[in-house]
Formats: structure tokens, sequence, C-alpha cells
């Protein structure tokens, strides 16, 4: 069955990622970047001082939903995971180092659609008598479409999601973290599967109020452990960081130097790994991290979609660059394995999943290297697993009502076990294909919403 699923599956991911979600999702950062008048810009110092001016690991606890910080905290740990190390790696090594520089393209953009979506989530949001509150991407499509097609969009959107992040996405998390692991420290994967389940069953039971305060301690630390480890490295490659950025810059538009092949297939293979990727990594546009945003207690929804920017900024140009830097300055510059292209002995000492084990183990030496990663990678799976368990219960809740959640958490857990005891092809290809799916009725609602973004901007001041 798997070998029949398996190349009908990957064609489907293969038109919706190449054509369909590139077009649509560039499409929604052009619109909403000139509609906001470049809000990425204008607001991104008032998006800085709102994160890092009240920044604590100790947040206030909330009589219900979330602070500002922890829902970006939340919506962060989602975005920040398995694809800022292996997803980057993946998209330097088929696209070249100039793949990066579309990455920061795209995410330019994205940080303007991003604003929308926390935007919209907040203004749409329903705060029941009790005080809890719900919100996400089904609110605002039906917003955007009365009656059966809006229910059928949001549908299809909540099964989507559920299915791309709450089950099949966390246990290419739990995968990734109980093989890197078992390479680096030799631990069995599936006594991490069972470490891992009780963890997070723990967090998963203790409701929002538990994940919001692990979440707002995690993210700062994993971040943290990523960036100095990055930065020593860098340090120590200090004399080729202007060819980096070089190179970055050079093969953006010259990338056939480096993967051969004619001139204008090689920048189109550039060009969409970097979109794809940038796309795929910082999630503006896909509809995961505005359940986050709708929880968070803010005056305006401005504010909040202000510190929703902040979000792709550290996915993007903080963390995933800084992976970037280092894979290229210790692998692509005249030392390196890759210095010479990509001949056959080089790709036989690297593919997109040690490509980053391998740099850090130039530096670091190769066991400390792999170890390093591992650590970096558990921290960021583990909470990406967090933030997906949640967005996938904010919607079993909306199909089922909120005490199927008992049971979704259940199924979650055991798919997170499963996880670290095998993972193949076709799951890592059916939480592509759900992932890509959930993407167009959440675009279509964006675009249709216009109004209500433009109407919080001139609300808050911020457009006339």
């Amino acid at each position: 069955m798997s070998e029949i699923l398996l190349p009908i599956v990957q064609t489907i991911n293969s038109y919706l990622s190449d054509y369909i979600l590139f077009i649509m999702l560039i499409a929604v950062g052009l619109w909403y970047s000139i509609k906001t008048h470049f809000v990425q810009i204008r607001c991104f110092g008032e998006g800085m001082r709102r994160v890092f001016g009240s920044l604590t690991l100790r947040g206030k606890k909330q009589s219900s939903g979330m602070s500002s910080f922890q829902a970006l905290a939340t919506a962060i740990a989602a975005q920040v995971g398995t694809g800022n190390i292996v997803g980057a790696s993946g998209a330097i090594l088929a696209g070249g180092p100039g793949a990066i520089f579309w990455m920061w393209v795209i995410a330019f953009f994205g940080m303007a659609t991003i604003y929308a979506e926390a935007t919209l989530a907040q203004e749409t949001r329903i705060v029941n008598k009790d005080g809890s509150i719900k919100g996400g991407p089904v609110y605002y499509i039906t917003t955007a479409f009365k009656g059966n097609l809006g229910k059928s969009l949001a549908g299809f959107f909540a099964i989507a999601i559920t299915l791309a992040l709450g089950f099949f996405g966390c246990m290419v998390q739990s995968n990734s973290i109980g093989s890197t692991c078992q390479t680096a420290f030799g631990i069995p994967s599936w006594v991490i599967g069972v470490i891992l389940v009780t963890i997070c069953g723990f967090i998963f039971l203790g409701g929002i109020q538990r994940l919001a305060s692990v979440t707002e301690k995690v993210v700062p630390i994993m971040a943290s452990i990523f960036l100095l480890g990055g930065l020593i490295l860098l340090i120590a490659r200090i004399k080729y960081i202007p060819a980096t950025f070089g190179m970055i810059f050079k093969y953006a538009f010259q990338p056939q130097a480096i993967i051969g092949g004619g001139v204008g297939a090689a920048l189109k293979i550039a060009l969409t790994q970097g979109a794809k990727r940038g796309l795929f990594s910082n999630e503006a546009g896909m509809g995961s991290t505005p359940h986050a945003h709708a929880l968070a207690n803010v005056k305006t929804p401005h504010e909040q979609g202000c510190v929703a920017m902040i979000g792709v900024f550290i996915d993007t140009f903080v963390v995933l660059t800084l992976n970037a830097l280092v894979v290229i300055s210790t692998l692509y510059t005249s030392d390196g394995i890759l210095a010479n292209g990509y001949n056959e002995a080089a790709m036989a000492a690297v593919n997109k999943a040690n490509l980053t084990q391998t740099a850090f183990g130039t530096v670091f030496g190769e066991q400390f290297g792999a170890m390093f990663v591992a650590i970096t990678l558990f921290f960021f799976a583990f909470s990406t697993i967090l933030g997906w368990n949640l967005f996938g219960k904010i919607n079993v809740a909306y199909l089922f009502g909120e005490k199927s959640t008992t049971i979704y958490t259940i199924i979650a857990l055991v798919f997170i076990f499963l996880g670290t005891l095998a993972s193949n092809d076709l799951v890592w290809e059916l939480s592509d294909m759900f992932n890509n799916l959930m993407v167009i009725p959440n675009a279509l609602a964006l675009f249709a919403l216009t109004k209500m973004v433009t109407g919080a901007m001139k609300r808050a001041g911020k457009i006339k």
C-alpha cells in the first residue's frame, strides 16, 4: 500500500508546492505589503518593543488565554522546528547558498501576511461567558464566506491541520528527536519515545495555561543555546564570513556556478527552493500560528499583529539565517568539502539530514558537533510538538466539541511514540500534503478579509 500511495502523494505535493501554493502565498505577501503600506517596515520597531520591552520567563498567570509574549512564544515554538535545520540545509544543498537570499525575500513579505493572520484571529475570536477563548482560521474563514461554503472550507481546514500537524507532523518531529538522540548519545529511540510521551502528556493535560508557561521558558532557552553555539562557530570562522555573505548574493543570481546545470534551470531551482523552504519554515500564510495569536490578551488586534511579525523575523532572519551561515562558512568556503561544487566525493559525505551536523563538526569535532545538533533538535522539535498539538486540539474542538479533545490527546500521544520507533517517506509526504492543502482555504480568507485588516490598522491610527 505504501509503495502505491507514495508516488501519488509525492505528485500531488509537487504540483501544490511548486505552483499553486508558491504563487498563492507570494501573492498574499505582496498584497498585504501594499495594502498595509509595508507594515513590516513601518511597525517593525513597535513589534520589537512589544516583544522585548516586556520579556519575561515567568509571565503572570492569565485567567484565560495567554499574555501577548506567551502567544508569541507558542507561535515561535511551532515555527522553529526541524525545518530550520533540515529544511534550510535541504534548500542550500538543492539550490546552493543563493537559496538563502530568496528565503529572506519571502520572509520579508511573509511578515505582512502573518500580521494579517494575527489581526484577523483577534478580530474574529469568540470569548465565551466563562472567559475561555476560541479563535483561529476556522473562525475568520466562516466570517469571510457565509453559509455552507464557509462551513465547508472551515471544516476542510480543520481536518487538514489536525492530520498535518496534530498527528503526522508530530510523528515526524518525534522521529527527528529519537533518531538524533540515538545517533549522538546511543540512547534507544523507544526510550526517548517513552520520556517524550510522558512529558508531553503532562503538558497537554494541563491545558493552555500549562502549555503557555512551558513555551515562554523553553523558546528563549532553545534559541539562546542555538545562537550561542552558532556564534561561537562563526567567530572561529570569522575570516570566511565576508565570503559567506558574498556567496549568498552571488549564487542567488548565478546558482549554476555551484549546483551545475543551465542558467535558467539553476536559477529556478535556487529561487523555488529558497521560497518554498522559507514559506514553510516561518509558516506565514499557512494558518497555523493564528491559533496562538487569537489567545493573546491585548488591547487591539493591531498590537498582536505587530508581535506576530517578530515571530517570522526570529524564525527566518535569526535562527534559520544563523544555521545557513554555519553551513555555508564551513562547507562552501575555500577549505570546505563543497567548495568545488557537487562532485561525487563531496556528495558521498553529506546530505540534507547531516549537513548541519557536518558543519558544526568541522569546528566542534565530529562527536560534539553531532551532540550539539541533537540537543538543539530536541528543543526545536519538542517545542514544535507542543505548538502543533494545541493547534490540532483547537480544530478538533471546533469539529467535534470540547469533550473530543481528550480522545484527540491520547491519539496524538500514540503518534508521537510511534514516530520515535519508525517513520517512513509516506508519513513525511502525507504531513506535507495536508500541510499544503490547509493553506488554500486560509489564503482565500486572507484575500477576502482585506478590509477587516486595514480597518484594524485605521483604528490603531497606522493608516488613514
